[in-house]
């Protein structure tokens, strides 16, 4: 049976770690309920206050670390105070991307067309994300049998792209011309801000890649019941809130 941590402990725990903290989180399954269809996501009630109430806490930086484009997270009207790490760590909101050369483009374009190959034979519900250096093909609402063997074919298709990488989630395959991950991009940003202490919360296989490069004083928090080598657990986006909320009270 998975054992969860109690959100108030936590916060209590995160809030007595050496400072500057930067406080890195997911979105979708952290702080926006998972739903079919990336578009139809929207934060969890309360989620948008309680990050402004962090956001504002002394010595704590905070920071949304997710897989989505920046133009993706657009929807969820994340504060300017709040660092906002998109692709995996590919964009992020105050430093331009650097445009992909002649190599990666082509990358990009034969991962784009195997992605448009594996959505056919998914079938029905699958559905292709573009994005400035990765291609995601979507088949969580597609039927089961037939996105797993698209997932599959689409597997093979990259690793027979010189160049290219793909990182598997729950229900999507993306493909990148240029590689990019959520840990490398929240240690430098940990070291950009001095922080002494690196937080992170997130739900997806990627999220791990975050885990792996924290350090031992470090605080990984894994959400949902999914094998981790996180150290902490919080059950759901609610448990998130009310840890967010735990954490900013307990600086008062």
């Amino acid at each position: 049976m998975t054992r969860y941590d109690d959100p108030v402990d936590l916060a209590r725990l995160v809030a007595g770690r050496p400072r500057p903290l930067l406080v890195g989180l997911d979105v979708d399954g952290v702080l926006a309920p998972i739903v079919g269809h990336a578009d139809d996501a929207v934060l969890l009630p309360g989620i948008a206050e309680a990050l402004a109430a962090v956001a504002w806490l002394a010595d704590v930086d905070l920071a949304v670390v997710s897989g989505r484009s920046l133009a993706g997270l657009e929807q969820f009207g994340f504060d300017a105070d709040v660092h906002v790490i998109g692709s995996h760590g590919a964009e992020t909101r105050d430093v331009t991307m650097s445009p992909l050369d002649a190599r990666e483009g082509l990358v990009l374009q034969a991962l784009d067309d195997a992605a448009v190959a594996a959505a056919a034979r998914a079938g029905v519900g699958a559905w292709i994300e573009r994005k400035p250096a990765s291609v995601v093909l979507h088949v969580r609402q597609a039927d089961d049998a037939d996105g797993l063997l698209a997932i599959a074919a689409l597997i093979d298709a990259v690793d027979s792209i010189d160049g290219a990488s793909a990182k598997i989630g729950s229900g999507v395959l993306e493909s990148f011309a240029r590689r990019a991950d959520k840990g490398t991009a929240l240690v430098e940003l940990g070291r950009r801000l001095g922080a002494a202490t690196m937080v992170f919360v997130g739900d997806d296989v990627t999220d791990e890649e975050a885990f792996a490069r924290l350090g031992a004083d470090d605080v990984a928090i894994k959400v949902g019941p999914a094998e981790t080598i996180a150290a902490h657990r919080l059950c759901d986006p609610a448990a998130v809130l009310a840890w967010l909320h735990a954490f900013a009270a307990a600086q008062q």
